[in-house]
């Protein structure tokens, strides 16, 4: 097992090492940046925060809830994830399909973190979120795309067998809150902002990345999916992306009365 995973970190550290002669957005880590750049700042004071597929592990710690006077609704299909979350994170834990969840349209900020590619209806999943925030609230979206390669063969191999070639090698992951099911239906770019259209969502900033860890445990896998990736990219553009992120937001009342003339030459309608 030693000898195992000295191999697996030495084919890391030379695929990295691969990675640094490419250039710096081919580099960047999407759910890191996610992570860093965008959620921190998602919430403001007194927002009322919905966290969708977080379960046990909501992106909001107690803390900063406390810090900022954050009300926060825990949805999941998992009751069992949800009662494993940290004490006092959720005001209230809503068991649900966010397929065919029907919002109250209160919400200030909505984030969906590595969800929608296991949900099997995501045409479902968007309108429930377009339901769950306010005028003015925005929805944070962060997804692998259906077209990466780790995404094709996921889908390709049995459930069991993935969960086990996963946690061999990545025995971080091996703590039940990774290896569920994927689906990644209509989990592209582009259908994603179809989506957001039909469903009044507004694009105030999106994301590509175009790497992943998968492929890193064995060098000749990894350069020859970087090759994969630059085919793929010829054929279907920003489609090809490994993974993404948006910000959406709900039009306002008065953006959404304004008509495109007056919203132009920012003139009220009326």
């Amino acid at each position: 097992m030693r000898i195992g995973r000295i191999f697996i970190e030495a084919n890391i550290g030379l695929s990295l090492l691969f990675d640094r002669a490419l250039p710096a957005r081919l580099r960047q880590d999407g759910n890191k940046t996610f992570l860093r750049d965008f959620l921190p700042n998602a919430a403001n004071a007194g927002d009322k925060v919905y966290d969708l597929g977080g379960g046990s592990q909501p992106f909001i710690s107690l803390e900063k809830k406390e810090r900022l006077g954050l009300t926060v609704i825990g949805l999941d299909i998992d009751s069992a994830e949800l009662a494993s979350a940290p004490p006092g994170v959720y005001d209230q834990e809503i068991v649900a399909d966010l397929c065919s969840f029907v919002g109250p349209g209160d919400g200030d900020v909505a984030v969906c973190q590595a969800t929608l590619e296991h949900v099997p209806d995501t045409a479902g999943a968007m309108r429930a979120l377009a339901t769950i925030v306010k005028p003015g609230g925005r929805v944070f979206i962060f997804a692998p795309s259906r077209h990466a390669l780790f995404a094709r063969i996921n889908l390709m191999l049995p459930q069991n067998l993935k969960k086990r070639m996963l946690y061999a090698i990545f025995p971080h992951k091996a703590d039940g809150h990774d290896g569920f099911k994927a689906f990644y239906d209509r989990c592209t770019p582009g259908e994603i902002e179809a989506l957001a259209a039909e469903n009044g969502l507004e694009i105030e900033e999106r994301r590509l990345f175009w790497v992943s860890s998968y492929f890193m445990a064995f060098v000749p896998a990894y350069l020859a999916w970087r090759i994969w990736q630059g085919v793929n990219y010829a054929i279907r553009r920003e489609n090809a992306a490994e993974t993404f992120l948006y910000v959406l937001r709900k039009p306002s009342v008065l953006a959404a009365l304004d008509g495109p003339e007056n919203q132009a030459t920012g003139k009220a309608s009326g």
